[in-house]
């Protein structure tokens, strides 16, 4: 008796890519600190990826190469190369639907605003680690394949980056006590 072949068929372009679009344009947004400069550099990405699937090896992490084209097109952009860019807060603003105190939810803004212009002031290398690990939950594996870096060097990247964001937000909340 003959089994007939019954190979589960090659995943398009489309497949594997759209899923990603969200995840892509939030972490370019990170990036460029700019909508319009996130929407070109994800526009820029998937032409990129599209023009080399036929070199994408079937059965790795299709993720991490698209988290990496997007990467290296950011870091040979100008945006990449200068990285300070002012980011739209009252775009992102968004409050916890079930506080019910003023004074709660200007304590939460007041955060959100002081951990944004932290993130905003680490050098591109140790913002980008934090986000791909703390936002876009990537294992250490998946970043060092994005990043093109081992993973130790992850490892301990992300360790300066979050000492290095943890001495500015004490910074900033010392400064802001001492301002008052």
């Amino acid at each position: 008796m003959e089994v007939p072949d019954q190979r589960v068929p090659t995943a398009t372009f489309e497949d594997l890519a759209l899923p990603l679009f969200d995840q892509l344009y939030n972490f370019a947004r990170w990036l460029t600190q700019d909508r319009d400069e996130a929407d070109d550099l994800v526009q820029e990405t998937y032409a990129k990826a599209l023009r080399g699937f036929s070199s994408f090896q079937a059965g790795t992490n299709f993720r991490a190469w698209m988290y990496r084209i997007l990467r290296n097109s950011f870091l040979s952009s100008r945006t990449g190369l200068r990285s300070t860019v002012a980011f739209d807060e009252e775009e992102h603003l968004q409050t916890s639907p079930g506080t019910p105190n003023p004074e709660a939810l200007l304590i939460e803004q007041v955060d959100r605003e002081m951990m944004q212009q932290s993130l905003a002031e680490l050098p591109v290398h140790f913002r980008e680690i934090l986000l791909l690990c703390e936002v876009e939950e990537m294992s250490y594996r998946e970043i060092a394949e994005t990043t093109g870096i081992p993973v130790g060097t992850v490892m301990s990247r992300l360790s300066r980056a979050r000492r290095a964001l943890r001495e500015l937000l004490l910074q900033r909340r010392q400064g802001e006590r001492d301002g008052m």
